[in-house]
């Protein structure tokens, strides 16, 4: 370990030493970040994308797969047969979301402080939450409906904030959104075709063995993640300078191309100074606020085959119409992270997301005509899933000055932004059917809170970047907006 650390202090020294000569033969932007042109820098990013971003991609695609299990299994016999009644639906969905605030934190300072390898550690973790996930199948009342689901959300906590971590330390800033994208186009994919999974299993299976459908879903979504598990041991990556399917030179130019692109690089310290550094950063609130009202705004995603319920379908046909929108959504998602990496902003990008998620959302309280309905569900799904890229991949490029400060940063933004799930499920009682005019309204103000702290936050960062330039004139890499 203190190896380890003097290693990095070396490499810190080198590049610093090296950042302005290099950034004075490259013409970077506004930020000073610079597109690659080395075309070994350019193989190995196409390396890093065929190992790292299926298996991500996957891991994502699966983890909301089991989350969402859920959702799909109320249109089977899940309330009848655990005899659910009130709220008690609502509430198995949002304490999944209270085990999962839980291990975020410890588990990304856990990453950051290289005691174990991520590829293991993620992997391990995977076949875990495979394993209560089929477990669901087993319960028989809403006591161990509840259980069950507050472990599936500690042993499931590690992924995501873990899956941004490995992002940040492989990808720049101009290409992390694209990335985070993809990453999160898993969770789309996952919607889209959670209904069709849910479809195939009820009408196949439903009764089979005397197993309800909704039992035979969470057994074959578990399975199915376990040997996914074993797959992503081989595939995932470690750090930058020790990724087993690196080669030496590989390892050197991946981590000294991260150190490079951080603004306010700073000496290694350790995993306790890394919490230290990003609590005591008072923009790490504000992101949080961001994000948090970005995720607000997604509650529908628990909730979407009933909200396209509303359209008058029966429960098959509801299902497969849940499809087209998050998958239109999916792909929309990656065109914003590409274009913002791209052009290195963000705040447009956000504006232009949620303002399209408030028409969605406004229109879905004002009519149940069934055209525009259905429109409207393509449009808040679009908007709000294509911003999530954009927020979190600022936020590794603005609390990265540290790899322990941005691994604590991006869980820290997760928990605060994941703690909406926990309340917002009770937005829609199914007394508000069909609709959830208290939850779309609520939906719309998110979406112009996220756009506020959005706007908010280029204004701080524009003068962060004055003050970053008046005491150093020398000074080539600022804060990206």
């Amino acid at each position: 370990m203190a190896r380890s650390i003097e290693n990095e202090k070396d490499t810190v020294m080198q590049v610093e030493d090296s950042m302005c000569s290099e950034r004075k033969s490259l013409k970077g932007d506004y930020s000073g970040a610079v597109a690659k042109t080395d075309k070994v820098e350019i193989a190995l990013v196409r390396k890093l994308d065929m190992r790292i971003m299926p298996a991500l991609f996957c891991m994502y695609f699966l983890n909301k797969l089991d989350q969402n299990a859920l959702a799909n299994a109320k249109l089977n016999s899940l309330e009848k047969d655990l005899k659910l009644h009130g709220t008690q639906y609502n509430t198995a969905i949002s304490i999944l979301y209270v085990g999962y605030l839980f291990m975020q934190i410890p588990s990304n300072m856990l990453l950051s402080s290289r005691k174990v390898r991520p590829s293991i550690y993620m992997s391990v973790c995977m076949m875990v939450w495979a394993v209560v996930a089929a477990v669901t199948s087993a319960v028989h009342n809403y006591t161990g409906l509840v259980l069950v689901r507050f472990f599936l959300g500690a042993v499931e906590a590690p992924f995501y904030p873990g899956a941004l971590y490995i992002l940040s330390m492989f990808y720049t800033r101009k290409e992390i959104a694209t990335r985070v994208s993809i990453l999160y186009a898993g969770n789309i994919v996952a919607v889209a075709f959670a209904g069709l999974i849910a479809a195939a299993t009820f009408s196949t299976l439903d009764g089979a063995h005397g197993i309800a459908g909704w039992r035979w879903l969470f057994i074959v979504e578990g399975a199915v993640t376990f040997g996914v598990a074993i797959i992503t041991l081989f595939m995932l990556p470690d750090f930058p300078n020790n990724t087993r399917w690196l080669t030496p030179a590989e390892r050197e130019l991946a981590h000294g191309r991260i150190l490079r692109d951080t603004v306010g690089l700073s000496e290694s310290k350790g995993v306790r100074a890394g919490f230290l550094a990003a609590i005591r950063d008072p923009r790490l609130y504000l992101f949080g606020v961001m994000q948090n009202m970005h995720l607000n705004a997604t509650s529908f995603n628990q909730f979407f085959p009933s909200v396209v319920k509303a359209l008058g379908y029966k429960p098959v046909i509801t299902l497969l119409l849940t499809s087209p929108p998050t998958l239109f959504a999916g792909a929309f998602g990656v065109l914003i992270g590409w274009s913002a990496g791209h052009f290195n902003e963000r705040t447009w990008h956000i504006t232009v997301g949620m303002a399209a998620a408030m028409i969605g959302f406004i229109i879905s309280c004002l009519t149940l005509n069934v055209a525009a309905r259905y429109i409207a569900c393509f449009l808040f799904a679009s908007g709000v899933y294509s911003v999530n890229s954009v927020i979190l991949g600022w936020v590794s490029a603005t609390l990265g000055q540290t790899p322990e400060k941005k691994a604590v940063s991006l869980s820290l933004v997760n928990v605060v932004s994941m703690a909406s799930f926990i309340y917002t499920p009770y937005l829609y009682p199914n007394s508000d059917a069909p609709k959830y005019v208290t939850a779309m309204a609520a939906n719309a103000c998110f979406a112009f809170m996220s756009i506020v702290a959005a706007w908010g936050m280029k204004v701080w960062l524009k003068q962060s970047n004055k003050k970053l330039k008046r005491n150093d004139p020398a000074n080539t890499i600022f804060y990206a907006y």
